[in-house]
Formats: structure tokens, sequence, C-alpha cells
């Protein structure tokens, strides 16, 4: 099995504009003067909201107290929990968007520091990004996942294990679709590679989590038998929408 570290770092051009002009944040255009800081401002940063509570314990889907979470009840019983930094609000859209899209692969030190408390929730394992298509690695230039694996690597230590997950042939998006039509969508897109020990999926927004469950399907079929899941951001779907009233008849 293979053990990667991806480069993120950017490329000569890219840090000579950025030492000849000054930065400015992504989301409100003021200036930054400190040309070592990344393209957000400490204030816009600092708004950046977490995920409401309460919520389940497993997949961080907000409930009300008295109810069960449905989101999670079909996960493969070894996919034990998944974790999201930050709320995706129109501000972390936008970040998200340039980080995933626009080549700001500058991004992921910030976006990796702000993941990094929740691995430390989620216990040990590999960080396993989640594969992307050639088609869309090639148009991109880069896999996201494995930028923001690549920077936790860099801040806590733990092992970048690309080789673990990769993607069948495919390329269909994801945009617009119902969770029930992104599982299907996503039915068989990935190959697991058993591994002894536990794994820690990584991505860039958790949606519905069909991306995730997917893959966890993947590496149980390989004999896997503790995976988690951390990604920067979350997309929040109304509340109720994945609960059912908890049963408490004798």
């Amino acid at each position: 099995m293979r053990h990667s570290r991806v480069d993120w770092a950017e490329s000569p051009g890219a840090a000579f504009a950025r030492w000849l002009l000054p930065s400015e944040c992504l989301t409100c255009q003021d200036t930054i003067a400190d040309p070592a800081q990344p393209l957000i401002c400490g204030v816009c940063a600092a708004r950046w909201a977490g995920l409401p509570e309460p919520a389940c314990a497993r997949c961080q889907h907000p409930r009300l107290l008295d109810l069960d979470c449905r989101l999670c009840a079909e996960w493969p019983p070894e996919f034990i929990a998944a974790r999201s930094a930050v709320r995706l609000d129109e501000r972390v859209r936008e970040v998200a968007h340039a980080f995933k899209y626009g080549g700001w692969r500058r991004l992921a030190p910030l976006m990796a520091r702000r993941m990094a408390p929740h691995l430390d929730l989620l216990g040990p394992g590999d960080l396993v990004p989640i594969p992307t298509s050639r088609r869309r690695r090639w148009r991109r230039g880069y896999n996201q996942a494995e930028v923001l694996a690549a920077a936790l690597a860099e801040l806590t230590g733990r092992r970048v294990s690309s080789s673990v997950l990769t993607r069948r042939s495919g390329d269909s998006s994801q945009v617009g679709r119902t969770p029930q039509e992104r599982l299907a969508n996503l039915g068989g897109a990935f190959r697991g590679e058993r591994v002894m020990g536990p794994v820690i999926l990584v991505d860039d927004v958790f949606t519905t989590g069909a991306t995730l469950v997917s893959a966890a399907t993947a590496l149980r079929t390989a004999g896997v038998e503790r995976i988690a899941a951390v990604t920067f951001a979350r997309a929040e779907p109304p509340l109720g929408a994945a609960t059912r009233r908890r049963d408490t008849t004798p």
C-alpha cells in the first residue's frame, strides 16, 4: 500500500504575484497587510459559524432532543461518525467554491486549522481523501480533498493514505440531485483497499452524506473495521428533515 503526501504549495508564479501585490480578503475584499496571511481576513474567518446544537452525536445533523436521527440510521455500522468544522452559509460557500473551482489551494491551511480539532474527537486513523475522477482532476489541476488531507497531515502529523480508496469510472455531477439520487448515482463509485487500523475520510463539503457513505461502504467491503469522516463545511437541510420522534412506549 502506498502512502503519499500531496504538495499543496502554490506555484512560483502565484508566490511571486502574492509578493508583488497586496492580498485581498476573498469575502470582504479588504486588504490583508500580512503577506503570509491566507486569503481570508481574521474578521471574516471569525464569522465562520460551527454547526448548531443539539445535533446527532454520530452525524452532526441538527435535531430536537426528543427525536431520533434518520440521516445516519442506515449508514454502515463501521462508519462511526462524521464531523464538519463550519456551517455552509453564503460566506463559507464562497470560500469553498474558490478553493474547489478557483484554484485557491492556499486556503487549505486555514481550512485545515478549523478541521483539526474534530480529528481529535474522531480518534486515531490515517487520512483518506475522497478521490475525484480523472476528468475533474485534469480540469481543476488538483483534487481538493487531497489538498485538504495534505494540509491536515502537515498540521497534525497524521499520515495520508491516498491509495486506500480509488474511484471507478464515471463523472456524473451530483449538483441538483436529491439525497436519494445522490446515493444511487454513487453506487459502486469507489473501490476500497483493506488496511490495518482505522481510517478517516477527508472531503471539502458534506452535502447529503452520499459521497461519504458510498466511500465508507467500499472500505467496509474491503474489510476496514472503523471509518470516520471529517469535512470543512456542512450544508444544512431543514431541521426535522431527517429526524423521527423517539418511541418512548415501554
